[in-house]
């Protein structure tokens, strides 16, 4: 059937040689970097204190080691496929290669939805820190352009400028952004370590009593939301067409930055539930809650400074994958094929750039930061559900083919990571389907009345009937 219609590894490989290829600049430094980079931001400034307030206590620890385990069975498909299908594109290519058209496109859609509405909240988040910042700094910015509309202002001008930067170095070239990916990341490891060296010794550990005050639900609860948190890891997928060596670095990317990630996480939710009570995390600045509640008030701006800088590289990564999502879906016809086109100086795709890099500007200016982290949770988690899927699918239908990497202990991560990440989505809010729902009719539509019969498959499907 057309609707499952399947490209070969070949054919993915061959289309991106010749003046559609990308160039190769990334290591496996760079990727785990970039890694950590997505990973670590918005979901250890804001997310952990507020899921340990309102659902786990701290219990958030587990919450984090349940998250983590779902993305660590994903990792390993990921891993997988990526030194298989070594093209840009991430789920959205696997799938295509392993269950079909159709899949792939539902798939590619959820990953449009989880980067471009995460890249949006990111930014705005990245405008209040900066805010406030400045305004402890004794500098204040006028509500009218530091606030969205629904807050009583015109626009939210910070979240468009850093929005309009990121992009701008995009367009310039990985190896530019990757170099202010390193620096940033550097400086927000070294907040996160100074945080951590100056609350262990203030940890009570009565604090940690009752461990589980929601119960498991709210462990379980807790995981759903702090799954947030972990997203990025999948992005260091998308940069296979830009690495050096795809076949060893993208495996090491991938699972090395999420074992940092995950360490840090919960050592920073081990202090943070133990410096203070839970209760009173449920604010936006946790960390530097916790460092005022035992009277070290310059490591607020240590913290504010950390958490720019943070959620600077977790929007700058979004955008990195979203563009690279696009791209993929272009070449593929999913969108218009126009927006595939390289710059023939800096050899990256400055149309998609500047077009995704737009809607973000616009959502981040004009929407409220309440968009909900599920939203983006939901779009990944079913990414990551067919992704493992399609390992085991390949496993059966090309047994033969080359796999630089093997996922180990098949039979236990596939069923594993889509038993797990199974098991977040049920957690995730009633609202949270409704609309991932409404999203995907939209989607259905597209597919059908542009994307199906605009596909660079069609040709060649048309082609051989005839033949035929």
């Amino acid at each position: 059937m057309s609707l499952f219609r399947k490209k070969s590894i070949a054919d993915l490989v061959r289309g991106t040689q010749g003046g559609a290829g990308l160039r190769k600049t990334l290591g496996a430094t760079d990727l785990v970097l970039l890694g950590i980079g997505c990973i670590i931001g918005t979901g250890i400034f804001v997310l952990t204190g507020v899921a340990a307030a309102k659902y786990a206590g701290p219990g958030i620890m587990l919450s984090f080691v349940l998250s983590g385990l779902a993305c660590a069975f994903a990792a390993l498909a990921y891993s997988e496929l990526s030194s298989m299908v070594p093209v840009t594109g991430s789920a959205y290519t696997f799938t295509y290669v392993s269950m079909g058209e159709i899949v792939a496109f539902a798939v590619g859609w959820a990953l449009i939805c989880e980067y471009t509405i995460g890249s949006a909240a990111v930014a705005a988040g990245w405008s209040g820190y900066m805010v406030g910042l400045l305004k402890s700094m004794g500098i204040v910015l006028p509500q009218a352009w530091t606030a969205v509309p629904a807050d009583g202002g015109i626009l939210n001008v910070p979240a468009v400028l850093i929005t309009a930067f990121l992009s701008y170095l995009l367009m310039l070239g990985t190896r530019e952004s990757a170099n202010l990916n390193k620096i940033l990341v550097a400086i927000k490891l070294a907040c996160i370590a100074i945080f951590l060296f100056l609350a262990t010794p203030h940890i009570e550990p009565l604090n940690w009593h009752p461990f589980l005050p929601f119960g498991w639900s709210g462990v379980s609860a807790g995981a759903a939301i702090v799954f947030f948190a972990y997203i990025g890891f999948d992005t260091v997928s998308t940069a296979v067409e830009e690495c050096k060596n795809p076949n060893r670095d993208i495996p090491v990317g991938i699972v090395g930055s999420l074992i940092v990630c995950t360490i840090l996480y919960i050592a920073v939710a081990a202090v943070l539930t133990g410096v203070v009570p839970y209760s009173s995390l449920n604010n936006s600045e946790p960390v530097a809650y916790a460092l005022r509640a035992i009277g070290m008030n310059f490591g607020s701006a240590l913290v504010a400074i950390g958490a720019i800088c943070g959620i600077t590289t977790v929007l700058l990564v979004f955008m990195y994958g979203q563009t690279r999502i696009f791209l993929a879906m272009a070449r593929d016809g999913m969108i218009p094929q126009s927006l595939v086109k390289i710059h023939p100086k800096y050899g990256r795709p400055h149309i998609i750039t500047l077009v995704a890099g737009g809607v973000v500007s616009v959502l981040s200016g004009l929407l409220p930061i309440n968009i909900i982290a599920e939203l983006c949770n939901m779009g990944t988690l079913f990414a990551f559900i067919l992704v493992a899927v399609g390992v085991g699918v390949l496993r059966k239908t090309q047994p033969d083919a080359e796999r630089p990497f093997r996922c180990p202990a098949v039979k236990i991560v596939v069923p594993m990571a889509v038993l797990l990440c199974g098991y977040l989505i049920a957690n995730l809010p009633r609202e949270t389907m409704e609309f991932f729902a409404a999203w995907y009719v939209i989607g259905m539509i597209v597919y059908f009345t542009y994307s199906r019969k605009n596909s660079a498959m069609a040709p060649k499907e048309n082609d051989f009937s005839q033949k035929g």
